[in-house]
């Protein structure tokens, strides 16, 4: 069969870039990273995840239903809920990609992270392959600061959890005779860094988890779920 002149096909490699760009625009919005970063820690509601990011639901609706168009979360009908989940870890390593081409090449994040981020903690961070290593060998104790919801849906294994905003109050419940690391959901949230500096007023040993637990994830390593 021959091709009508003056008729156009796209080439399969058009085909398959202009799908490539699909998933790139649906990234292209703070917000839709924040319910990516959300999303990592376990499925969620429409809902929570409205309440999470303190926008109307019909805002965050509108979002992840272009993060569902672009394959990046699923959806189930749960009772008069809709719950998203991530459709895969390999948006996770995605993200992770995203942050540091991000901070390798523009200035202005560099600068924030520099900022906002290294200035508040001048120790080294714990890698996750260290943590590993650690664990293993019993050295440390593993604090988890996000909120009871998410860390039933996965943490990691033999963690504690004390939401951080219950950390004065039960800051008895940790043992005083080993190092602390702690995380919460990723290299950008403030909970840990908050953590440290709070934990290391109290003259407590402490160091956080340099990725936070989407990265934990994105490795394979074992993770525990319920309390």
């Amino acid at each position: 069969m021959t091709t009508p002149p003056g008729s156009h096909t796209a080439s399969p490699k058009l085909t398959v870039l202009k799908q490539f760009a699909r998933v790139a625009k649906a990234l292209g919005h703070e917000y839709r990273l924040v319910l990516l970063e959300l999303l990592a820690q376990g499925e969620q509601s429409v809902e929570g995840l409205a309440r999470h990011c303190r926008q109307p639901v019909a805002n965050i609706s509108q979002h992840l239903q272009q993060l569902r168009r672009a394959g990046l979360v699923q959806a189930r009908r749960d009772g008069k809920y809709v719950r998203y989940r991530l459709s895969g870890d390999e948006v996770l390593t995605l993200v992770s990609a995203l942050e540091r081409v991000a901070e390798r090449n523009l200035t202005q994040v560099r600068d924030t992270v520099q900022l906002y981020y290294h200035a508040r903690d001048d120790l080294e961070p714990v890698t996750v392959d260290e943590l590993m290593r650690r664990l293993r060998d019993s050295e440390v104790t593993v604090l988890d600061v996000r909120p009871g919801d998410e860390f039933v849906q996965g943490h990691v294994p033999g963690a504690i959890n004390i939401p951080f905003h219950e950390l004065e109050a039960r800051l008895h419940e940790l043992p005083d005779d080993r190092e602390i690391v702690a995380y919460c959901r990723g290299p950008y949230c403030m909970l840990a860094f908050e953590t440290v500096a709070r934990l290391r007023h109290a003259g407590r040993a402490v160091r956080r988890l340099k990725e936070g637990f989407p990265k934990w994830r994105e490795q394979g390593l074992p993770t525990e779920v319920g309390v």
